[in-house]
């Protein structure tokens, strides 16, 4: 069956990336021409979602905004006969829904309590259908046909999976950082989509079972749901995913990961430095703008001083 829901987790607090965040949610700020979140709406669509939730926290009403059709912006433009610069953004026209749902913590409990926590308020919106996760701050660039999160798609509903994890390689230095996948015995770590044997939260070098990094983009049926519920609290008062999904693995559900493509790209808005190289990225592939900005771009690094063209 088609996957026509997604979940998108954005009530983090986005603390690395102060005080950029202090006002404006990690998620709306500018990638190029649009906000983060623009692009996560766009890529859930393309692989034929139609009904989105966000779960949310108090602060980020602005991301509600961005997609509703009753702001100031729009009644002025309906008003002056502007609608159509709305062009391919009014979603309503598509046929996409969005809801909203703040994520809840227990009282005297001041941060949200971690993705597995996220996705469990999603259960009574998703039913007993299969349904996309994916994080409101990563954008994922991909050119290809089919796109990263088709190919997922794709992959969970051909292979009947439970759960299907969006993964990536990483220098084997930096799987500490990450969740990271053990293919199974008979899988072929080179191959693009294979089963897994296990998942790991940020693991010791030592132990890291592979270089495999969980890349930000999940498909579960709702059998996770059972295996959240099950999860501990950890030492930080977080309910992790990555637990519930080794919960499916003992089970003996199918669980497979699907790899992005060496041609695809990440962009994950954690820190500052992060956000820079997105930015500069779209904007340097701006229709309109990005020749003039490879230019001035190229004109400022000219003109640096030696000692700071080494920073």
């Amino acid at each position: 069956m088609p996957i026509r829901k997604a979940v998108v987790p954005v009530s983090g607090f986005g603390t690395r990336l102060l005080p950029t965040t202090r006002a404006l949610p990690k998620e709306m700020l500018p990638v190029g021409r649009h906000p983060t979140i623009h692009y996560v709406v766009e890529e859930m669509i393309s692989a034929g979602v139609r009904e989105i939730l966000f779960i949310t926290a108090h602060s980020k009403t602005i991301i509600a905004d961005q997609f509703d059709n009753q702001t100031a912006l729009i009644n002025y433009l309906a008003q002056s006969g502007e609608l159509a610069l709305l062009g391919e953004f009014d979603y309503q026209a598509r046929g996409i829904s969005f809801f909203f749902i703040r994520q809840q913590s227990p009282p005297g409990v001041l941060k949200p309590q971690g993705t597995g926590a996220a996705i469990a308020a999603a259960e009574g919106f998703v039913g007993d259908e299969p349904f996309i996760v994916a994080y409101g701050d990563t954008i994922i660039d991909s050119a290809l046909t089919p796109n990263y999160i088709s190919r997922i798609v794709e992959s969970h509903i051909v292979h009947q999976s439970v759960c299907t994890v969006g993964v990536r390689n990483v220098p084997r230095e930096q799987i500490s950082l990450y969740g990271a996948v053990a293919p199974a015995p008979s899988a072929d770590p080179a191959c693009g989509d294979l089963e897994i044997s296990g998942i790991v939260e940020k693991p010791a070098l030592a132990d890291a079972p592979s270089s495999l990094a969980v890349n930000g983009r999940y498909i579960f049926g709702p059998e996770i749901f059972e295996e959240i519920r099950k999860v501990p609290l950890t030492s930080s008062g977080e309910i992790p995913v990555t637990p519930a999904i080794q919960n499916l693995i003992h089970r003996g559900c199918t669980v497979r990961a699907v790899q992005l493509a060496a041609t695809e790209k990440r962009y994950d808005l954690g820190n500052h430095a992060d956000y820079y190289r997105a930015f500069i990225d779209f904007a340097l592939r701006d229709p309109d703008y990005g020749r003039e900005i490879r230019a001035y771009i190229r004109t400022r690094a000219e003109h640096l001083p030696h000692n700071e063209r080494k920073t």
